[in-house]
């Protein structure tokens, strides 16, 4: 199961959390993925959506 929104592509990022003393460790950007229940072309879908897309009504939700 991949952590990617299905309307845009965001996915996970990875860089370094840098310190005051400037010691790099790794770390991970995970995007805030919910998942919805959507009708498409006559069919409900269960898709994966970070939420800026839901916010900005890509989608119609299935009540």
């Amino acid at each position: 199961m991949s952590r990617t929104c299905d309307i845009c592509g965001k996915h996970t990022i990875t860089g370094n959390s840098v310190s005051h003393a400037k010691n790099r460790t790794r770390r991970v950007w995970k995007p805030n993925l919910k998942k919805l229940k959507a009708e498409i072309d006559g069919t409900t879908v269960t898709l994966k959506i970070c939420a800026r897309c839901l916010k900005t009504d890509y989608i119609t939700k299935k009540v």
